[in-house]
């Protein structure tokens, strides 16, 4: 009898063992799409991380496509996840399901796309965006010597995906930068456009952004030269790059322009390499998926989830609570330091 008691005990101490580890908590972890390698990155850190700590994890890309994301979320919320981590496609349309997911008791983490115009967003992860575009302005003044009068120089501005917040952060900050230097006529914007209403790029499109300096380069410098191009992301610069090269830059006669970007993509760190973009701005996303996982680890602890910005992010209902980390500008002079030394990328990769 006390064998059997025993063998009951040990049975009933493994059933509550695998009980406690269920009970970690299911992750629904919803990415906008695979076209970019940072969000491949992105989820398979963050699913690498959660499992570790012995999370179940649900991961969807849709490819942006909205209804498919939305789609894949209420498919989440039915599944029972425990928490929501997305990264919108549009931040402004995910209110209902959002709203869904708080009728279940279902917590939201934004992640790195702020989502807008809901209240049920608890969290959000992400970097310094303002922060970004402050990076990618600087490198143009110091690169074009603006600091020490030099000028005047012929810039044209792009921005991001007019859906996504993050991209008014970025232009924000490089215009904080850049407009004095527009102002007293170091920097000429020759075509005029200006302001995001007039510069974003639906989807964060390369094709898109080929089309547009085609045009731009048609229609303002057929008797001028291109100096600078603020790119606020690496996909953009290299459509920039192809139309530019298409009407001879890259030679020895008409040098590449000052091009900046985002993401330190592989594509474009070997374009910085061959001398045709100039630099991007490396976010990390390993260390952002980490702190997501730190911040789900607490939310469902009930322990004080960690933030260091209550003040930045308003989504339009509510100043979302966030954690920002600091990207790095990354150029010539310091990939190797910064992508290989760190072991987020191998040599091979980008040579």
């Amino acid at each position: 009898m006390r064998a059997r008691r025993s063998v009951l005990v040990a049975f009933v101490g493994l059933w509550l063992g695998a009980a406690a580890a269920q009970e970690t908590g299911y992750v629904g972890i919803a990415m906008p799409t695979q076209s970019s390698s940072r969000w491949i990155s992105d989820g398979q850190s963050m699913v690498a991380f959660f499992e570790e700590k012995g999370y179940r994890t649900d991961l969807q890309y849709a490819e942006d496509n909205i209804p498919n994301q939305l789609a894949q979320i209420e498919n989440m919320i039915v599944k029972g996840v425990d928490v929501l981590v997305i990264a919108a496609i549009d931040g402004t349309t995910l209110s209902d399901a959002l709203a869904q997911a708080a009728d279940q008791g279902i917590r939201v983490i934004a992640y790195d796309r702020l989502i807008r115009d809901s209240p049920n967003v608890d969290y959000y992860a992400t970097f310094d965006n303002f922060q970004v575009g402050v990076l990618q302005g600087t490198y143009i003044v110091e690169a074009l010597g603006l600091e020490s009068g030099e000028g005047p120089f012929n810039i044209e501005l792009f921005g991001g995906s007019p859906d996504d917040n993050n991209a008014y952060f970025f232009y924000d900050g490089a215009m904080s930068v850049l407009q004095p230097y527009i102002d007293n006529g170091q920097l000429v914007v020759r075509s005029g456009q200006m302001g995001m209403n007039q510069v974003s790029t639906l989807r964060w499109s390369g094709s898109a952004a080929q089309a547009r300096m085609d045009n731009l380069l048609s229609a303002f410098y057929t008797d001028a030269r291109v100096d600078a191009v603020l790119s606020p992301y690496d996909g953009l610069s290299i459509g920039i790059i192809s139309s530019l090269k298409g009407v001879g830059y890259g030679s020895d006669d008409l040098p590449m322009p000052i091009i900046t970007g985002q993401d330190a993509e592989i594509p474009s760190v070997k374009a910085i390499l061959a001398g045709e973009q100039s630099s991007t701005v490396f976010k990390d996303t390993r260390e952002l998926a980490r702190v997501t996982t730190e911040m789900v680890d607490a939310l469902l602890a009930g322990e004080e989830v960690p933030v260091n910005d209550t003040e930045t992010y308003d989504n339009g209902v509510k100043v979302v609570p966030s954690y920002l980390l600091e990207p790095v500008i990354v150029d010539a002079s310091n990939w190797e330091a910064v992508l290989v030394e760190s072991g987020y990328y191998t040599r091979d990769q980008l040579e």
